[in-house]
């Protein structure tokens, strides 16, 4: 017992401090937010749709005055390959290490060279009502468990997030939520409303990852729903194949209005 105390106090406090602090960095590998040069993309070269396998890029189309913009990526179908990047001989699209994705409405997550829009607080009485105490019904509709692997870290002593009054439980009937990975399969899709019914209203839906977003790389197959908000409302998109963890714990702070930032510099 003393070895064990004594090993405990070497290692000293192991949870990050985010937000209070700055994030801690992320790897030069990490792949997260997409920035586009404008300047550098003609918009009409097609190398970086051509590469991409999910059809997440979106270029002007072509008119008798020539084109005009350029690319667009839309998050919510992207699974960060970075196909793109190495295609486009312009240098003109490039995934930075920023892990800030979250969004609260599908259209935010399609980016440009502007800057992204990211999530905002919940509105005023529901912000009131699940500010200090959220908790959250985990449903796999699918998934592939990468996403639920990144969600179950948030819950080990590094990440913590029961220090934010967030918790998962077993029965929808004790949640004010749900958070939902994987496309929806077929096999799934009652399960999942009648998980949805089983919450108590109010209550919000959160949609993690690529598959939960848009289907990933299963959209459009028929034996899937090709996302969550097909089901039922989502209130929440954290999108990424999958999301890290860190992401993951952004975007439920920023829902509940514990980070201030709404748009990135």
């Amino acid at each position: 017992m003393i070895k064990i105390l004594l090993a405990r106090l070497r290692q000293g406090y192991r949870t990050t401090a985010y937000p209070d602090l700055p994030a801690p960095p992320m790897s030069d590998r990490f792949r997260g937010q997409v920035r586009i040069d404008a300047a550098r993309c003609p918009g009409n070269c097609r190398c970086c749709q051509e590469a991409c396998p999910m059809g997440a890029i979106r270029l002007p189309e072509p008119s008798c005055a020539g084109t005009s913009g350029g690319a667009q990526v839309d998050l919510g179908r992207c699974l960060f390959c970075a196909d793109c990047a190495k295609a486009c001989p312009h240098g003109a699209i490039r995934h930075h290490n920023d892990y800030r994705l979250a969004a609260r409405k599908r259209e935010d997550l399609v980016v440009s060279d502007e800057a992204p829009r990211l999530a905002q607080p919940l509105d005023k009485p529901l912000l009131r009502l699940l500010g200090r105490s959220l908790r959250l019904r985990q449903v796999s509709a699918g998934g592939c468990n990468a996403c639920e692997a990144d969600t179950n870290v948030l819950g080990t002593v590094g990440w913590d997030i029961g220090r934010f009054g967030i918790q998962f439980v077993a029965s929808p009937r004790h949640a004010d939520g749900l958070l939902i990975t994987g496309p929806v399969s077929e096999n799934m899709k009652l399960a999942l409303e009648k998980t949805y019914q089983a919450v108590p209203s109010p209550k919000i839906v959160i949609a993690v990852g690529a598959c939960a977003i848009s289907g990933g790389p299963y959209a459009g197959h028929p034996e899937v729903h090709n996302g969550v908000g097909s089901v039922v409302p989502v209130d929440l998109f954290i999108p990424g194949c999958p999301p890290h963890p860190l992401t993951i714990l952004d975007g439920l702070l920023r829902l509940l209005g514990k980070v201030a930032e709404s748009t990135l510099d």
